[in-house]
């Protein structure tokens, strides 16, 4: 049972705020295999004040699609309480902060994992940030800045101190970005040294790594990301391994056709006909990973604007009827 604060959820796994990819269909169709918790895309604080309609675009959600958490980027205190006031109308259920994006246009604002440097200055803007919600405050981390900073305990302890209800821990540092191993330790050791939840996240692309990540750290929960792109059976087949110790068979061709065809309807009727096929037939690529002779496929997909085009490159699909293999650790899946 993962508990933050009234959350409740007796499947701890959830889907992580991914960039460019967790829009409201792809959160939808998550949650139709299981996925109880779900994260918009990450919302710059910076680009909402600035009346950034890709902002207010990644804020739009529906009833099916709660609970519903919105994680945000910044740091100017002026600008987080002006964010703060125009996030008033949307509806969510969790605020989280983001101090661990690595990229390197936010580090170089004083922004995400900029905040891994100064502890107490992102202490400040949680306490600021709490103060001007009703709703549980999370904040986003990772194990440290590099190799000669892993100071998560620290950074953790001093959320804690601000009135943070849960944190979210890769445990990867900055400098390693997606690369290199994943520090088990640390993120146990952040779990031993705080008294809230701690929902951890890092190379989560199979059910037998998730289950790694509980045994190894004795986290709280596991935040899914990159290996729930073009996967949303990874909630399904976890919730069964997790209670069985039996690993699901994975989904066969006929079967990534069919969800690719919903996802594509839900994006329809998100988007429009006119704007659906340009933002699915990136998934193409994610749907179609370590299928054979699928390679044309993704290079048609890259070039479609049309429903039916997008139709014909699914029904092209390799009619024997493949199983997916398993996604693995540090797998890179490009976007």
């Amino acid at each position: 049972m993962l508990k933050i604060g009234p959350l409740e959820f007796d499947f701890p796994v959830i889907l992580a705020p991914l960039s460019a990819v967790a829009d409201l269909p792809f959160r939808l169709l998550s949650r139709e295999f299981g996925c109880p918790f779900a994260f918009t895309e990450m919302i710059s604080f910076r680009a909402l004040l600035h009346d950034n309609r890709i902002a207010h675009l990644r804020m739009h959600a529906e009833e099916s699609d709660r609970p519903l958490g919105l994680q945000i980027l910044g740091d100017d205190p002026e600008e987080l309480e002006q964010g703060m006031e125009m996030l008033r109308p949307f509806d969510h259920d969790l605020l989280d902060f983001n101090a661990a994006c690595p990229a390197n246009k936010v580090v170089h604002k004083g922004e995400g994992a900029h905040f891994l440097q100064d502890p107490a200055r992102l202490k400040e803007r949680l306490v600021l940030l709490r103060r001007m919600t009703d709703k549980p405050l999370t904040v986003k981390i990772r194990s440290g800045w590099d190799a000669d900073r892993v100071n998560a305990v620290e950074v953790a302890l001093a959320a804690q101190e601000a009135g943070v209800a849960a944190v979210f821990i890769h445990g990867r540092t900055r400098k390693q970005f997606y690369a290199g191993t994943v520090d088990y330790g640390v993120i146990g050791e952040v779990k031993r040294m705080v008294s809230i939840p701690v929902i951890a996240s890092g190379d989560a692309f199979t059910p037998a790594l998730i289950k790694k990540m509980f045994d190894e750290t004795g986290c709280d929960g596991v935040a899914v990301a990159r290996g729930a792109i073009g996967n949303p059976w990874i909630f399904s087949e976890t919730r069964q391994f997790l209670a069985t110790g039996e690993m699901p068979l994975r989904p066969g061709t006929e079967e990534v056709a069919r969800v690719m065809r919903h996802h594509l309807d839900l994006c329809i009727e998100t988007y429009g006909e006119n704007l659906a096929p340009r933002i699915f037939r990136k998934f193409v690529y994610w749907y179609t990973k370590g299928l054979p002779h699928v390679k044309p496929l993704r290079v048609a997909a890259l070039k479609s604007t049309q429903v039916g085009e997008i139709h014909a490159l699914i029904a092209a699909l390799p009619q024997k009827d493949v199983r997916l293999p398993e996604r693995q650790a540090n797998q890179v899946i490009g976007r």
